[in-house]
């Protein structure tokens, strides 16, 4: 795991690292206008469905993953995006090893 220095680069996939078995997150932002997350999930972990009262923005770092959007599944790969809609059900479902960094508007 690398270091998260306030005004100074990191590779963002290495922000946090692989656990067998589980899901690892850590927090490098959060104040009253959000938070940003970097998580990696060992293969076939998963999210159960849950919904937040904020629209979040989730980047896939490495691997593969299902995010399922109020039934609707997307399988995203490391360099895409989507947005999960505040108040909407939302799963996620590690297809591979995979990293995500979740960026979380409140407002």
């Amino acid at each position: 795991m690398s270091d998260v220095t306030r005004a100074e680069a990191f590779v963002a996939a290495d922000a946090v690292e692989y656990q067998d078995s589980g899901v690892v997150s850590r927090t490098v932002i959060k104040n009253a206008a959000g938070s940003v997350t970097f998580f990696a999930f060992d293969e076939g972990e998963e999210l159960s469905e849950h919904s937040a009262p904020y629209d979040a923005l989730v980047h896939v770092l490495d691997g593969e993953v299902d995010i399922i959007i109020d039934s609707v599944a997307s399988r995203l790969s490391a360099g895409e995006m989507i947005i999960m809609p505040a108040d909407v059900p939302h799963a996620v479902q590690a297809v591979s090893r995979f990293k995500m960094c979740l960026t979380m508007v409140r407002g």
